[in-house]
């Protein structure tokens, strides 16, 4: 299944997690969410397990399909957590899924924007500081996403946290269930693997976390993403894929 890159909005730049790229975010002011402590126990959680790892094909995303309601009640076991937001490009989602839906939408409005202005796509590393940006700034709160893409430049993958950090590695994992993933992570990555072979592992990551986290479950999510686009496919059974 490939995620769709059309957005009722409309998109615009952002730049170079501290690099050279000559755009800069033109960002106004966003609206801070008004919601108490209490309020977040109502809010519907991804609880989660995600991964990301650049392979010498592209970059490969994998994500459970749990959420779930205070951290208590399972609200939805077929939550697809990773999205596309740009022609080579996806990002995962991990806590609030409102404010992963709505982060998401920004995104993908900034991406298009930018090239609609500009007449060609925003860089991977120019995404993920907008994404920073946007996560300082912005009422997305308890996001905490993976953003994997594919320019000229080479494959990518990026963590950010809720404050806007963004840092850039091989592979990474965040959510409830990272530390069983990066468990599977340190024993199996290589840099030099196919997208094929990143899939399988992507897989058997979320499946340890499955395991004893209960914040994630129901499946898993992969994503491929090449220069030629971003491909997204579910699978509630982990044997089609380890």
């Amino acid at each position: 299944m490939r995620a769709p890159t059309d957005s009722p909005l409309t998109r615009h730049p952002g730049d170079a997690a501290g690099g050279s790229d000559p755009y800069a975010p033109e960002l106004g002011s966003v609206p801070q969410n008004n919601l108490s402590e209490g309020d977040l126990e109502n809010v519907n959680k991804t609880g989660t397990t995600t991964v990301g790892m650049t392979t010498a094909d592209g970059v490969v995303m994998a994500t459970d399909m749990r959420a779930s309601l205070g951290g208590r009640f399972i609200s939805n076991k077929d939550v697809q957590k990773v999205e596309q937001i740009h022609p080579t490009a996806a990002i995962t989602m991990a806590g609030s899924v409102g404010g992963a839906q709505s982060f998401i939408r920004s995104l993908r409005a900034e991406s298009n924007l930018f090239e609609t202005r500009r007449g060609k796509e925003m860089t991977i590393n120019a995404l993920a500081t907008l994404a920073g940006n946007f996560l300082r700034g912005g009422p997305f709160f308890l996001v905490s996403p993976i953003l994997g893409g594919v320019d000229e430049s080479g494959h990518h993958v990026y963590s950010l946290d809720p404050a806007g950090g963004v840092m850039t590695d091989k592979y990474t994992a965040t959510g409830s269930g990272m530390q069983l993933a990066y468990g599977v992570l340190e024993q199996e990555y290589d840099e030099e693997m196919s997208n094929e072979d990143a899939l399988g592992v992507g897989a058997r990551a979320v499946k340890s976390a499955v395991e004893r986290d209960t914040g994630s479950g129901d499946g898993v999510y992969l994503a491929e993403v090449t220069s030629e686009g971003v491909d997204i496919h579910g699978h509630k059974d982990f044997d089609e894929v380890i």
